[in-house]
């Protein structure tokens, strides 16, 4: 597996473009060999499954999330993102914006049983399979803040105010994702999952989250898909430094 072809968006095997196809078709995964129904191969017809996809990086998530002191869920996001386990895109980002917002909340002084919501964050987000931003109509990052701000209001499908909260919370960071558009890109979206979830918790809850007054994105040259210039968070000049590289 290369983990370099693997951040470029492209096969974790042979590091081709992915293809996408509108029904699920029956596929057995070429790093597991368990088969099961996905939409997504590459062009040679390789297909790895998300618990294969995101293992590793999951366990980045978790490690780096349990030693940091950061306040600034963007920062500690943007850490995580160096890792090579953290792929350009995919499903450990499910697990990553959620992840990420509680780390910030417990090093901010929220009270909270971390490793209890750090595990059940991990337990959830990784239920969230990849592509449904485009299958489902719901980006994971979304779903990620929601899931979250449900651990921290300790929601149930029982729920009454907490229940609507959660799911306001996912419709406002979706709102914010939607409006930009696509194609998919898992780093602008969980950048923007993660402004929306700190304006939800700074007037909800009263709990302000260091954010930084911009946010720049340092993968641009990674993602054939790229907005570049109508991302918000695309540094200008990557088109230059690409050319060269």
């Amino acid at each position: 597996m290369s983990t370099a072809e693997g951040k470029r968006g492209g096969c974790l095997i042979c590091g081709k473009p992915l293809v996408y196809y509108e029904t699920g078709k029956r596929m057995k995964c070429s790093i597991c060999g368990k088969e099961e129904e996905s939409e997504a191969s590459c062009e040679d017809g390789h297909f790895v499954c998300d618990e294969c996809h995101s293992k590793r990086g999951i366990r980045v998530i978790e490690e780096g999330c349990r030693k940091t002191e950061s306040r600034n869920p963007i920062a500690i996001m943007q850490e995580l993102m160096e890792n090579p386990y953290i792929y350009m895109h995919g499903p450990e980002h499910h697990v990553m914006v959620g992840a990420a917002i509680l780390t910030a909340c417990k090093n901010s002084g929220v009270d909270m049983d971390f490793d209890l919501a750090l595990e059940e964050m991990v337990r959830r987000g990784r239920e969230v399979p990849g592509g449904i931003c485009g299958f489902w109509g719901c980006c994971g990052a979304a779903v990620s803040t929601g899931t979250a701000y449900s651990i921290l209001l300790k929601a149930t499908p029982l729920s009454g105010n907490s229940w609507g909260r959660a799911n306001g919370m996912t419709s406002r960071a979706l709102a914010k994702i939607a409006e930009k558009g696509g194609p998919r890109c898992c780093k602008r979206d969980s950048f923007l999952a993660v402004q929306a979830a700190a304006e939800v918790l700074k007037e909800e809850m009263n709990i302000c989250l260091e954010m930084p007054e911009e946010i720049f994105c340092a993968f641009s040259r990674e993602n054939p898909q790229c907005l570049r210039r109508a991302c918000p968070f695309y540094r200008q000049g990557s088109d230059t430094a690409e050319r060269k590289g």
